[in-house]
């Protein structure tokens, strides 16, 4: 795909859309639908639509272009497609990511979903994409589907997710996302099935850590075994005797402790002088200088920090399980990513959903007229979308 990629639908098969051309007038802004009849009463015009977003972000229009695609199928009229910026692709503020010209009785009403399906996709890759380029040599595993306002939005995230990972790769050889929690959306990933090994409520089931450790492994024998091992608050404790119930496990690298410590307390064996001497061994560098309450938490504050991962990375290797990965949890975003990357966290995967956008309102994308029968016109202030 170039720079500008044209596309052009035609009278190929409908394929199945997300609403409906028939669902449309019920989900759009009233405004749209009433601005169709005037329409189909005075003449239709052929118009050029400018989309843009008001922030940078990554470009990720797929879900967006592939719905109006079939939404015109549906319609059966022909609607031309020109995305300034591929998928992938910096996109600036302001910038317009795409122009969509067809028939305005039959775009007016498609507006209001459109941006739906671009601002947030486009905000979460970007979000995803820095979370990736920060930490390069970091497995990344998308669990937002939980956190997500139902099964579109989950589409969209992990669509969004790839799109960044994806991006992360080609930029710095990151290793990027690798998988995501559901089957649904699995195939963003290059997968057929979702990862994930045992939620909280199996070790409650189980009664202790190391005996649902058993059960999955003797439920799921061919599968690497990651095991929470925060639920006691033994997280030492509880980590070194499923590493000594698994030696073998453990010896191969197919045993990962994760890490979900709460953030109403410290990992086990730590406490605030503790977690700063851990990170003087290991990353002085990180807290030198002024650090807000935000990033001191991070670093060496309850929950899972970087001197928490320090920590048990520290606890691993002296009782000889050096092939033992930590996979991290916990409010994994951008910023938090970030510092670990300064605090050099010894950690091999991280499971989040908080590459989701915090703020919904930089989610928001904007689309105005620029041309009516090619004729160049749109409201003041707006001539910066004008193609150049």
């Amino acid at each position: 795909m170039s720079d500008s990629d044209t596309r052009t639908v035609d009278d190929r098969p409908a394929a199945a859309s997300h609403p409906s051309s028939a669902a449309i007038p019920d989900w759009t802004d009233t405004y749209f639908r009433r601005t169709k009849e005037a329409v189909g009463k005075f003449g239709d015009k052929t118009v050029t639509y400018a989309i843009f977003m008001r922030r940078p972000v990554v470009c990720a229009p797929r879900l967006a272009v592939e719905w109006l695609e079939a939404v015109a199928r549906e319609r059966r009229f022909p609607v031309q497609i020109e995305l300034n910026y591929p998928e992938g692709k910096w996109v600036g503020a302001g910038e317009p990511i795409m122009y969509v010209t067809g028939s305005f009785y039959h775009l007016v009403d498609c507006e209001t979903i459109i941006l739906q399906k671009l601002g947030p996709a486009s905000v979460a890759a970007y979000n995803a994409f820095t979370m990736c380029a920060d930490l390069p040599k970091v497995a990344f595993l998308a669990m937002d589907a939980r956190h997500c306002a139902g099964t579109e939005m989950a589409e969209m995230m992990a669509y969004a997710a790839s799109v960044g990972s994806d991006r992360a790769r080609r930029k710095v050889g990151a290793k990027g996302f690798i998988g995501n929690a559901t089957d649904a959306t699995a195939g963003y990933f290059g997968r057929e099935k979702g990862m994930g090994t045992m939620p909280h409520a199996l070790i409650g089931y189980a009664g202790s850590t190391a005996r649902a450790a058993e059960m999955f492994h003797e439920t799921f024998p061919d599968l690497p075994l990651t095991v929470l091992v925060d639920y006691f608050g033994r997280e030492i404790t509880d980590g070194l005797e499923v590493c000594r119930r698994f030696p073998q496990l453990a010896a191969q690298g197919k045993l990962s402790l994760r890490l979900d410590t709460p953030g109403g307390r410290f990992v086990e064996g730590l406490d605030p002088p503790g977690s700063y001497a851990v990170l003087e061994r290991h990353a002085p560098h990180a807290i030198r200088g002024y650090r807000d309450e935000t990033q001191l938490r991070y670093l060496i504050g309850t929950g899972v920090s970087a001197a928490a991962i320090h920590y048990v990375r520290e606890r691993l290797d002296e009782a000889g399980f050096p092939a033992v990965k930590i996979v991290a949890s916990s409010g994994f975003g951008p910023a938090k990513c970030r510092l670990m990357a300064e605090a050099n966290a010894p950690v091999d995967v991280i499971g989040t959903g908080s590459y989701l956008p915090e703020r919904w309102t930089e989610t928001y994308a904007t689309a105005d007229i620029i041309e009516y029968d090619g004729e160049r016109r749109v409201k003041v202030g707006r001539e910066f979308l004008f193609r150049r």
